[in-house]
């Protein structure tokens, strides 16, 4: 089997918490390759993966974008993301297609809790980690700290393969643990690294860490750490070939350095990618359901499509990495979840929001394709109709809801339409319409996730709306069992209107549902009326009796009645059963109920007391702490009428750095100030709505 386009292929994630640096390492390295011929700022907006105008005016990555290097014969390809949590889909999306991930650590920060997110995902899809701690020249930088911190995180093996020279303002190179050399940076530009001896007083430490890296690399192998110890040379080659298998099992992270707006060691870390990160050929097969797809180009064409973006002129771009065979342009192919069949017409190779063109993709490699008709991200492209099982890694689910209306009216179509094809583009947009309340509802992982969907709305397709809190889906139920009679009957000339029914309800076990029950004896209602009673009971439970909300949790049973043999009439047996439920609730003592949610916070130890005293005041009820690394999980149930608002409240408790996901739970009864509350907000509503 040929591997040989796969062995010169590195996918490679570029992960991390918001503000690390990622972007700017991107472009790093994207200059350094001579890929780009100037460096970009994400300050001055001239990236060239935070292309869009929302990116840089809010100076941060909003969606992933896909870059590649060629770099001593291989080709590497980036995908930079998102840190900030509303955008961790694209984040989850680049770790399901790249061998690797380099997680890029701020150096004055330390291992954050968006970083620790990342890298259970990374571990538990097996893929092979690298650290580049970036911002060594900052205030209160500090290298040994930050790597104290990732151990702590990480765990052991977290091992130095570099130390910087130099502390904050003052760094100026970095030492190779690997070779024992010393390489110092002048300016930014591509020519900037000249080898230098180790200075003096760095030697001991030097000496230190690098036996702390050899000590991690002899467990790879065995060979190695008895030539080691008995002081023979260890080659280059050796080191590196150790690392590379000890990385690519996932037994060693080495933690590079550097600083990626000044250029400083983006050269080392170019040499990383490539001599310490696997290759899709090194990784071998990939498990997808029933099939195993080999990295090798003469099997059949498998491609897994992983983002869609979403473009008002050139159309729906998707990004697909190649898994098995070769992808070429002018090609038909099949869709497995749709079942169309696509022609690939156009193959092309992004660089940022640019677009190169490529006659085609071998085994492992990445790349986008224009004008597909049925496919969109999470799909698997294929020559045949084979069941082959490959997904995104589940995303987290949206806690932050608001109703959305069109500001102009007539407009409905038109924004409906264009957030349909945002969710195409980011799969953790939930929109829906609220059955019971009616209203459309867009949810995001964070208010700053909606404010993007409302601010692209604009920008890309021209759709203005207005954002509200959403109702709250309150129900109604009854505490207690009551019968009534309801009897409907109306003269006019000709014939007339006559139904009649005796009732009885009751709270059904477990609270939900509906049970409708006969026990009519004699014929007192002819069995035909019967379904008509039992319509006018749902349609007066659907409307409600005490604040408009739909009843649940009732049994029903229709005991006796009468009829007349003329007047009698599906109609009549219907408004008869209604006003009969509606008499019996109100004896029944109906009562309103109100979702509680299941609420699992992440927030900074520091911030427990205040973040547990603020859901008391919520009328919530912690469930539990448990301490994970800097960061404590509360658990608790919380009403979702205090929920609404919640987000931004929270980021001013915890300082930006809490975050929370919630679920249902189950319906439990209103407190009766707040029940006052709802039927008069309900009653004003109403009025406002008739006048």
């Amino acid at each position: 089997m040929s591997h040989s386009a796969a062995d010169k292929v590195r996918n490679v994630a570029l992960v991390g918490h918001r503000g690390s640096g990622k972007t700017s390492l991107n472009e790093a390295l994207l200059y350094q390759s001579g890929a780009i011929n100037r460096l970009g700022s994400v300050a001055d907006g001239t990236t060239v993966s935070d292309s869009a105008a929302d990116e840089k005016a809010r100076e941060m990555s909003i969606a992933l974008s896909l870059s590649s290097v060629d770099w001593d014969r291989r080709k590497i390809n980036l995908i930079d993301t998102p840190g900030e949590p509303s955008f961790v889909a694209d984040a989850l999306a680049a770790l399901a297609v790249c061998e690797s991930a380099v997680f890029v650590i701020n150096a004055v920060m330390g291992a954050e809790v968006g970083t620790e997110r990342l890298w259970k995902r990374a571990e538990e899809l097996g893929r092979a980690r690298l650290i580049f701690v970036n911002m060594l020249d900052r205030e209160r930088a500090d290298f040994f700290r930050a790597l104290e911190s990732l151990k702590d995180a990480f765990g052991p093996h977290v091992v130095a393969t570099e130390i910087p020279i130099g502390r904050e303002h003052e760094v100026r190179g970095v030492i190779d643990l690997i070779d024992m050399k010393a390489y110092e940076y002048d300016g930014d530009g591509r020519e900037n690294c000249k080898e230098i001896p180790i200075p003096e007083d760095l030697q001991a430490q030097a000496q230190e860490y690098r036996e702390k890296l050899m000590d991690e690399v002899a467990e790879v192998s065995d060979a190695l750490m008895e030539r080691y110890l008995e002081g023979e040379e260890i080659s280059h080659e050796e080191m590196v070939t150790a690392l590379k298998k000890g990385v690519t099992e996932g037994h060693v992270f080495p933690v590079t350095c550097g600083v990626a707006t000044r250029n400083l060691a983006v050269n080392r870390l170019l040499d990383a990618l490539e001599e310490d990160l696997p290759s899709p050929a090194m990784v071998g097969p990939v498990h997808a359901g029933e099939a195993e797809l080999e990295p090798a180009e003469d099997g059949e064409m498998v491609a897994f499509v992983f983002k869609t973006l979403a473009d008002p002129f050139a159309g729906r771009i998707n990004l697909f990495r190649v898994f098995q065979g070769v992808l070429d342009h002018d090609s038909h192919v099949h869709n497995k979840r749709s079942g169309a069949k696509e022609r690939i017409g156009q193959l092309l190779v992004p660089h940022g929001k640019e677009m190169g063109h490529a006659d085609e993709f071998g085994p492992g490699d990445i790349g986008a394709v224009a004008k597909l008709k049925e496919t969109h991200a999470g799909d698997v492209l294929s020559e045949s109709e084979a069941d082959i099982d490959l997904g995104l890694p589940p995303a987290p689910s949206p806690v932050m809801a608001f109703a959305i209306e069109p500001k102009a009216k007539g407009d409905e179509d038109k924004v409906f339409t264009a957030l349909r094809r945002l969710q195409e583009e980011d799969p953790t947009l939930d929109l829906h319409r609220d059955a019971q309340t009616g209203e459309q509802i867009v949810a995001g992982l964070t208010q700053i996730h909606v404010e993007v969907i409302v601010d692209r709305l604009k920008e890309r397709f021209g759709a203005e709306v207005n954002l509200k809190p959403p109702r709250v889906p309150y129900q109604e139920t009854i505490k207690g069992s009551a019968k009534a009679q309801g009897r409907y009957k109306k003269q006019t000339g000709g014939r007339g209107q006559f139904g009649d029914c005796h009732i009885e309800i009751e709270p059904l076990q477990g609270g939900d549902g509906f049970e409708f029950e006969t026990r009519i004896k004699g014929g007192a209602i002819p069995q035909g009326f019967i379904p008509a009673v039992e319509k006018g009971v749902r349609e007066a439970m659907s409307a409600g009796v005490m604040a408009g909300y739909p009843v649940k949790g009732v049994r029903v049973t229709v005991y006796d009645g009468s009829y007349h043999s003329v007047d009698s009439s599906e109609m009549a047996f219907k408004i008869a059963g209604s006003m009969a439920f509606k008499k019996a609730a109100e004896q029944a003592g109906a009562t309103l109920l109100e979702p509680i949610m299941t609420v699992r916070l992440s927030i900074p130890d520091t911030a427990v007391g205040d973040v547990i005293g603020d859901l008391s005041g919520r009328r919530g009820r912690p469930l539990g702490t448990e301490v994970k690394g800097s960061m404590t999980e509360v658990m608790a149930e919380v009403p979702m009428a205090e929920l609404l608002t919640y987000a931004p409240h929270l980021r001013a408790i915890t300082g930006g750095q809490g975050e929370y996901t919630m679920e249902f739970a189950r319906y439990e009864e209103v407190p009766a100030h707040i029940a006052q509350q709802v039927i008069a907000g309900s009653e004003k509503d109403e009025a406002t709505a008739a006048g």
